[in-house]
């Protein structure tokens, strides 16, 4: 049977997750979506709908959605729905999961690859960020649970930007850029989003490309703060065309020095694979609670094709992808998204693990 997609949508309180949830609810989409709702949060997915004394909360509504609150643990939750969808009593397509305005999304992504059962059953299709524009660059400065949000997103949804000027929009979205190059942003008006650039995203698909903002790249050289979590077995990625990664020069991002924050490394000769296993196993042992996300393409030693891996703290996976083109360039592109790593050590350690 086919993995089910699961989406996790967070962000801070008062964002805006909630809306878009909302929106997901009521429109005559025809999917059959599961809405897991965190119960500790302020908001609830509509407090009319979800207003019961029932331990067990699993609604349908009119659209084909399902509700449910979490009354024990994410992991309990995901295997009640999905005996209750083998024995034919809920019918969904897809899951979407809502975390509390507070969470680190970290333990919620890390439930779908540490437990087998949750993991043979659901697929992680992608982490959505709903930063709220109004008041995010002092939500960013004063709370690592909104700057871990942003770490981990594949996909950021700015709201309220109708209550900022363009000058300020344009100095967020370029903080935003230097925490999370790989996630594209987009503003939206109260919740009014294509499914499209909600669902089946394959933020976690090996096979998907890697992002990384090309104007971000261009932006400013020295702009590649350090950040994200990088171990793998085989791994092609960025070479340092960012070496200068602390020294954020940008005008709109002088002023913030977030503990979230990417570089990019890129390396134009392959790597060895036994030397960058054993390096990144070294890595991801010492900060691995510290890397949020980690993706490259790797140009490896010994293979045609190309070597493509991302991971989630200390948890990672790599596929081989298709092959190089004859009249390709072999360069191997990492981002790194994380708090406070040493990006220094992670550079000169991956530069030896080349060939």
């Amino acid at each position: 049977m086919a993995l089910i997609p699961t989406t996790i949508l967070t962000g801070f309180l008062g964002a805006g997750k909630t809306t878009l949830l909302k929106r997901i609810l009521s429109e005559a989409h025809g999917m059959k979506i599961a809405v897991i709702e965190n119960e500790f949060g302020e908001e609830n997915i509509d407090t009319d709908i979800l207003r019961t004394e029932s331990k067990e909360q699993i609604l349908q509504m009119s659209n084909g959605c399902i509700c449910c609150t979490i009354r024990e643990d994410l992991r309990e939750t995901l295997q009640l729905l999905a005996a209750k969808r083998r024995k034919g009593l809920v019918d969904f397509e897809r899951i979407v999961i809502e975390t509390t305005g507070l969470a680190d999304p970290g333990p919620v992504v890390q439930t779908f690859f540490m437990d087998d059962e949750i993991a043979e059953t659901y697929l992680v299709d992608s982490i959505l960020t709903v930063v709220d524009a109004k008041h995010a660059p002092q939500q960013l400065d004063e709370r690592q649970e909104a700057r871990r949000q942003v770490g981990f997103a594949d996909q950021i949804f700015l709201s309220k930007t109708d209550l900022i000027s363009a000058e300020e929009k344009d100095a967020l979205i370029h903080r935003l850029k230097h925490m999370n190059p790989r996630a594209p942003i987009e503003a939206v008006h109260f919740g009014q989003v294509d499914l499209k650039q909600v669902l089946d995203l394959r933020g976690f698909n090996l096979n998907a490309k890697l992002e990384v903002d090309p104007d971000f790249l261009q932006d400013d050289d020295h702009s590649h703060c350090d950040h994200d979590h990088g171990h793998c077995s085989h791994g092609h990625d960025h070479h340092h065309d960012h070496e200068h990664g602390e020294h954020c020069h940008h005008p709109h991002h002088h002023h913030h020095d977030d503990d979230v924050k990417s570089f990019v490394y890129r390396a134009t000769r392959p790597f060895n694979p036994a030397k960058l296993e054993d390096f990144l196993g070294a890595i991801v042992n010492i900060y691995g609670p510290r890397m949020l996300r980690y993706k490259g393409v790797l140009d490896m030693q010994g293979t045609s094709r190309k070597v493509i891996f991302q991971g989630v703290h200390q948890l990672m996976g790599s596929d081989l992808g298709p092959e190089w083109a004859a009249d390709e360039k072999r360069e191997s592109r990492m981002v790194f998204i994380g708090i406070d790593l040493p990006q220094d050590i992670l550079r000169q350690g991956l530069d030896q693990t080349l060939s």
